[in-house]
């Protein structure tokens, strides 16, 4: 299994009344890692978009284990979960300077048409990006 690992840049405007990260900034620290991850593997989302296809949200899920605060270090760690052909899950990391994990999640994606929103089948319209998610993801 390859993880991507990316340090996240903590800002005070990501915090909320109680100082600590809002949870909402989890969904881009997410996207961050999932961004890293596709670079690292030699794919490139806008690429995709300028074959006519999006990747979006299907489900988000995310578990809030302990605060991230102003001033921590941050690291998102991303991997390819599930890969169906059809669906992708990606898991995450949220993960202090200490090494505790602090924000555990998922994000399911479906690829769909550009101009319809019509699902298609992944595995059908990237070949080669899904061939490298089967041999990465999650045994």
């Amino acid at each position: 299994m390859y993880i991507s690992k990316k340090g996240i840049q903590i800002l005070y405007a990501d915090t909320d009344m109680m100082g600590v990260i809002y949870h909402a900034n989890y969904l881009k620290y997410f996207e961050l890692g999932r961004a890293s991850l596709i670079e690292e593997l030699g794919f490139n989302y806008m690429k995709m978009e300028e074959e006519g296809y999006f990747a979006p949200v299907y489900d988000v899920q995310a578990t809030y284990k302990k605060p991230i605060r102003y001033g921590d270090k941050a690291f998102v760690h991303t991997w390819v979960e599930l890969n169906d052909g059809i669906k992708t899950v990606y898991g995450y990391h949220i993960i202090n300077g200490e090494g505790d994990k602090c924000v555990i999640g998922t994000t399911t994606h479906i690829v769909v048409k550009k101009d319809t929103f019509k699902p298609t089948a992944f595995k059908k319209a990237f070949p080669s990006w899904y061939e490298k998610y089967e041999e990465i993801k999650k045994k």
